[in-house]
């Protein structure tokens, strides 16, 4: 699969971890940055592009963290097309993929330790949307507010 990875520097000690991660899973990965620790940068920087290859499908799904994780799902979400939401349990990795088609999924690395932050990571991108109706309905919803956006 096609992933995008974009962190700020809240999200950078993570980030590393997070890129063998994917190398061992067989992922292709996009970097958004950061590509340096810097003390001063800020996460729209980063998640917007992230965000924005996401909506216009040139990846699959997109990975984003920050310090919290709440300001990257923020950013992410102002995109058309993305479904991003602050992960910090696996029931809710899986579930947001299966029934809302999360595509962009927030971590806080200075939220969830490491070894969560890499199962969060796992289960969201080892989920698979559940094509049911009532699903599409609800996304279908969404989307009329989003401008259209398909799901």
């Amino acid at each position: 699969m096609r992933i995008g990875l974009a962190c700020d520097h809240g999200g950078f000690p993570l980030k590393a971890r997070v890129v063998q991660l994917l190398q061992q899973r067989g992922d292709e990965l996009v970097d958004f940055g950061a590509h340096t620790l810097d003390p001063a940068d800020d996460f729209p920087d980063f998640v917007i592009p992230l965000a924005l290859a996401v909506g216009r499908g040139e990846v699959a799904r997109g990975i984003a963290i920050c310090g919290s994780g709440v300001g990257a799902c923020v950013a992410a979400n102002k995109i058309r097309g993305v479904r991003s939401a602050l992960i910090t349990d696996c029931f809710s990795a899986r579930q947001g993929v299966e029934d809302d088609d999360m595509n962009v999924v927030a971590i806080g690395g200075r939220v969830v330790g490491e070894s969560l932050a890499l199962v969060l990571i796992q289960a969201f991108l080892d989920a698979r949307f559940h094509d049911a109706e009532r699903f599409r309905r609800r996304l279908a919803k969404i989307a009329a507010v989003d401008g259209g956006a398909k799901p």
